[in-house]
């Protein structure tokens, strides 16, 4: 059975009558819990990697889909959906899980992730119902959905685009160049959230290129900007629940987590980004992750 979407309220969720607030956020927890599991599992079965960047943002796809998103998984082509990109494509496989947990695509299609008999590819891929883009190269995720929010904007509708990105995505001049564009056309109908769990490929950020002092670099690009706790969906919601941030600007939130999150072997490791697990490994995450094998 598919989750339930309480997305419509601008109000938290025990304001509006959807339930107290405990159980949301058990809710939100347990779908970032299935959303891990789901992304061990079919990297295991397929013989992919970066699961690490996948266990990293199960908690803000959790809210975001559950929570924020206005998207439908009976009409996923609404002209008034809000769109929401994965910059770092190779994340892929948590999209997938939390599409499927909300009823968008079978859940046998995750038994084929990464086979060639399979729908699911390896980067997230548009070709299923309720990817918007097709990522893979670091860089590109922003400028589309810069492209995105100002055609929005010009044709006065009023969906809202989000721009999940990695931190390894703000190493590209790319990414840099839709920042100043979305600045300059005052583009409030944009939303990036940067996961930032301070690894990328083959090191820790602040060894390959530091991005530091960051906030200060994303608001002298005239951007409104938060940070929150990238493993708390209280955080999340509450960072992302009433946009934009300011008038007139596009919103920035910097979620702090943590690299192969839920995981203990996996946790703040480089070699999780381009890693899988074996079968032991596959089921001691599991066991962890109080889920079954």
């Amino acid at each position: 059975m598919a989750r339930e979407v309480h997305w419509n309220s601008d109000t938290l969720p025990n304001e509006a009558g959807v339930g107290s607030a405990p159980t949301w956020i058990a809710d939100c927890e347990a779908l970032a819990a299935t959303i891990r599991a789901h992304c061990l599992r079919m990297t295991h079965r397929g013989g992919s990697g970066h699961v690490g960047s996948m266990l990293s943002i199960a908690e803000l796809l959790a809210v975001l889909y559950t929570r924020i998103l206005r998207v439908d998984p009976k009409s996923p082509s609404a002209p008034d959906r809000d769109r929401f990109i994965l910059s770092k494509g190779h994340g892929g496989a948590a999209v997938y899980a939390v599409l499927t947990e909300l009823g968008f695509f079978p859940r046998d299609w995750m038994l084929g992730y990464y086979r060639d008999e399979g729908k699911l590819m390896g980067h997230i891929s548009h070709h299923l119902p309720g990817v918007e883009f097709s990522t893979g190269s670091l860089g590109h995720g922003l400028p589309v959905a810069a492209g995105m929010a100002v055609a929005a904007k010009r044709a006065g509708h009023k969906h809202r685009i989000f721009c999940l990105m990695s931190d390894g995505d703000c190493d590209e001049g790319s990414t840099w160049e839709a920042i100043m564009f979305a600045a300059q056309n005052g583009l409030d109908n944009l939303t990036v959230i940067v996961d930032y769990n301070k690894i990328q490929a083959l090191g820790f950020v602040k060894d390959v290129i530091d991005l530091e002092p960051f906030a200060d670099k994303v608001r002298a690009f005239r951007w409104a900007y938060r940070e929150a706790n990238g493993h708390s969906v209280g955080d999340i919601y509450e960072a992302l629940v009433h946009l934009p941030y300011e008038p007139g600007k596009p919103s920035w939130l910097t979620a702090h987590t943590i690299k192969g999150k839920g995981v203990s072997f996996l946790e703040n490791t480089v070699s999780c980004h381009y890693g899988s697990v074996n079968d032991e490994q596959l089921a001691q995450a599991l066991a962890e992750l109080e889920m079954p094998a």
